[in-house]
Formats: C-alpha cells, structure tokens, sequence
C-alpha cells in the first residue's frame, strides 16, 4: 500500500495532469460520444438525401462510376463509399475538372444517379475534431489517451477505498465536497469504459508514428524507389464490378464499405475494397487488385496476420462502437459523456481547492 507521501505526490500528478489536458479532454470526449452518431447525423443535416427511396439490390460499382465520369468529365474518381444499414444512398469524392477541390457526392442507391454535393458534413466534421482536433496530427489525441489513462491509474490509487465510494454521495456537505463525490462514482461507475476508451484511443494516435518509423528504418529507400515506378500510360480498366468481385474471392467474408480508385485510367491503376469482415470484430480488411489484369497486388486479412494485426483491427470498433447497432451506440454516447463530464469537475474542484481551504 502507498505511503502518505507516495499518495500525495500522486495527487499533485492527477491534479495537474487533469489541469493541463482538461480543456482538450473535454473537446475530444464529448466529440467523442456525439460521433457515435456520425452517420445518423450526417442524414439528419441532409434530410432530402434520408428521403432518398432504399434499394435492396442496390446499383452496380460500373453505373456509379459511368454516372460519376459523364456528369464530372475530367475529374478524378479517389473513392466511392457503399450503402449501408444507416445510409441509404452512395457517396463518392471526386476532385478536379467540374468538382471545386475534393468534393463529397451523393448518389441514388436504387439507379446510381447523381443526387448533387453533399450539403452538409456536419458528422464528418464532428470526427475530425474528434481525431484530429480538426488540424492537429493524430498522435496529439494520442497523447490525451494516455493523459487519460495516468489519471485513471493515480485516481484508483488515490481513492482505494473503490467499492466504498460506489455510492458515496454526500448531499449535506459543502458544494466542493459533494462535486468531488460526484467526481468519484462517475470515475467509479464508467472505469471499465473509460479504460477501453483511452486505451484505444492512445493505440489509433500512437501506434502509426512508431509503425510509420520502424517502415522508414527498415523500408524506406525502397518505397521511395518504388514510388517513382509507376506506370501513367493510358490502359483500358476493367469492370469496377468484376474487381469487387474478385476481392470477395480473395478474402472470403468480406463486407466491402468502401472502394478507393487510384491512378485510374493508367497502366498502374489499382482499386481497393475496404471494410468489415462477416462475423468478425475487425475492420481493417483490405483487397488491392491491378485494375488493368485483376491481379491480386495486395490483401489485408487481420484474420491471418498475427496477433499485432488483428489487435490493430479491433481499435476502432472498440473505440466507436459501430458494431453492436443503435443500442450499443446509445450506451456508447451516455457513458462517452461520462469523462468529458469528470474533465469539468476536476478542473472546478482545483479551482474551489486553489480559491478556498479545504472543507473536510
């Protein structure tokens, strides 16, 4: 058991380390909670594209395409997102000639037929304030997830007495020490979330920067050299369906979400088909074929590579919950709240703490 003094230097540890990152954590927890909802939110600001008519069997990847390049002739097609539970309609980004900059379309799921730009991204948005505080790089939410998870290792041991203090709640003393109560059980009642949380969010904003290293270290020049190797000459593509096709073929159970479409029209063109796998937590599964033979050039299966993939694979499920349907999103967002909450009472507890004697 930790000594007095142990206990009060982990006190002045979780006090700061509250302050310091209290605002951001705060921003990134509440963000956080309400984008568990991004799909839903995103209909909800378009709601002409939620009256768009539901096909159960929806367009063919070649008639969104054809439809993409004859309304937007000259632009480039980088990825074309699929229907899905939430999500009635297709959506693609297309940049260049015709689109100003990068521009987000929908598209009818039923014919394939251009509906416009996408009015509204406020769910888009909300994510990227969640993950990247809208401009920052990913390690700084990183960083606040292991922020958060110092402040919950010194808070278990500051406040030993755990199971006690489940349903302590001091209604008769001062507002500070009623706050600090409050402070606790929330701790208390959500730990187990609020580790996943910050665990998770720690490995998405973090992990990359070592992975990104170790493949400068190890592959670096290579990679660069090969950078400069592909082909730009023009080459007829085959069908986007025939390509999902085939990707399904080469990772059984594949739940493609997404398809991203680069170099298309060239020697060196490749599409990748991304997305959930049938019966499995993971998400990070991914089939790249040469656009022009069909080829196999790449496949991503957490299934089959290794312990550190398929671990990787369950980070952001884990983190967003997206895969456990509208109830599972609900719990996720109340008790999401939960730490963005704790970032406001700890900072107003130091603050009354700072402002007045201690009232025990």
């Amino acid at each position: 058991m930790p000594g007095p003094r142990t206990l009060s230097r982990l006190l002045v540890l979780h006090s700061w380390a509250g302050i310091v990152t209290g605002l951001l954590l705060f921003i990134v927890c509440f963000s956080g909670a309400v984008v568990v909802f991004k799909h839903e939110i995103d209909l909800w600001a378009n709601p002409s594209l939620a009256r768009l008519p539901r096909s159960e069997r929806p367009a063919a990847l070649a008639t969104v395409l054809a439809q993409l390049q004859t309304h937007y002739p000259g632009a480039t097609v980088e990825s074309i997102a699929l229907p899905d539970a939430v999500n009635p309609n297709y959506f693609a980004w297309v940049r260049g000639p015709g689109a100003n900059a990068r521009t987000k379309l929908a598209l009818r799921s039923d014919t394939g037929a251009v509906v416009g730009p996408v009015d509204s991204q406020l769910g888009q948005y909300l994510r990227m304030l969640h993950v990247f505080l809208f401009f920052g790089p990913r390690w700084i939410v990183g960083f606040l997830g292991v922020s958060m998870l110092v402040l919950i290792g010194t808070g278990v041991v500051i406040h030993r007495k755990i199971l006690a203090e489940l349903f302590t709640l001091r209604w008769d003393r001062s507002p500070r020490v009623l706050l600090s109560d409050l402070h606790k059980c929330t701790g208390v009642w959500g730990l187990g979330f609020h580790i996943l949380i910050a665990a998770t969010g720690a490995w998405m904003g973090l992990a990359p920067l070592f992975e990104q290293g170790y493949e400068y270290l190890t592959t670096g020049a290579t990679t660069a050299a090969a950078a400069t190797q592909h082909g730009t000459a023009p080459a007829a593509m085959q069908s986007l369906d025939a390509l999902h096709a085939a990707a399904q073929q080469a990772m059984p159970g594949l739940q493609t979400q997404h398809v991203s479409l680069r170099r298309w029209g060239s020697s060196s063109a490749e599409a990748g088909f991304s997305g959930k796998l049938g019966g499995h937590l993971a998400s990070t599964a991914r089939v790249d074929l040469d656009a022009v033979t069909g080829r196999l050039n790449k496949l991503h299966d957490p299934r089959t590579r290794g312990f550190w993939s398929l671990l990787n694979s369950l980070m952001e499920p884990l983190h967003f919950g997206d895969y456990g349907g509208l109830t599972l999103k609900w719990l996720y967002f109340i008790l999401g709240l939960t730490p963005a909450l704790m970032s406001i009472s700890g900072t107003l507890i130091w603050l009354m703490h700072r402002g007045s004697p201690a009232v025990r």
